[in-house]
C-alpha cells in the first residue's frame, strides 16, 4: 500500500511553519528574494535569530538560498510557493499533503517587531 500523504514529510513541513517568526519571514519573502539583513530590519529582529529561522525553512525545503557576492539571498522555493495562474484564486504554499494560504499584507500593516503598524513606508 502506498501512502500518498507522506506523513513524515508533511509533518516536517508543517512543523517548520509552526512558529510566528517563520510565518512572518514567509510572508515577507512572498514579495521576492531578500538577504537576512533586509528581513531582520523589516521584522525588527536580530540577524542571528532570523538566520536561524531561515535555516529551518531552508532545511524543510520551503526556502532556497543563493550566494550573491558577500550576501546570501533567500527566496521561497518555487515548487512550494504557488503564485499567478498556477495558484488559482489565492497565493499559497503547496506542501503536497496540504495547502497553506497566507493572507496578503494590508498596506501599512507590516511589522517592525513592534506588533503594531508601520506608517510612512517609503
Amino acid at each position: 500500500m502506498t501512502d500518498d500523504l507522506e506523513p513524515d514529510r508533511c509533518a516536517r513541513l508543517l512543523k517548520a511553519m509552526a512558529d510566528p517568526e517563520r510565518l512572518k519571514i514567509v510572508q515577507f519573502l512572498r514579495a521576492g528574494p531578500k538577504n537576512v539583513g533586509e528581513i531582520a530590519a523589516e521584522l525588527g529582529e536580530e540577524i542571528v535569530n532570523v538566520s536561524h529561522h531561515l535555516g529551518v525553512l531552508r532545511n524543510a525545503g520551503i526556502a532556497l538560498d543563493e550566494r550573491h557576492g558577500r550576501f546570501i539571498i533567500y527566496r521561497l522555493h518555487p515548487d512550494v510557493f504557488q503564485t499567478g495562474p498556477k495558484a488559482g484564486k489565492a497565493e499559497h504554499l503547496d506542501f503536497g499533503c496540504c495547502r497553506l494560504e497566507i493572507p496578503a499584507i494590508e498596506e501599512g500593516k507590516r511589522g517592525r517587531g513592534d506588533k503594531g503598524t508601520r506608517k510612512g513606508v517609503g
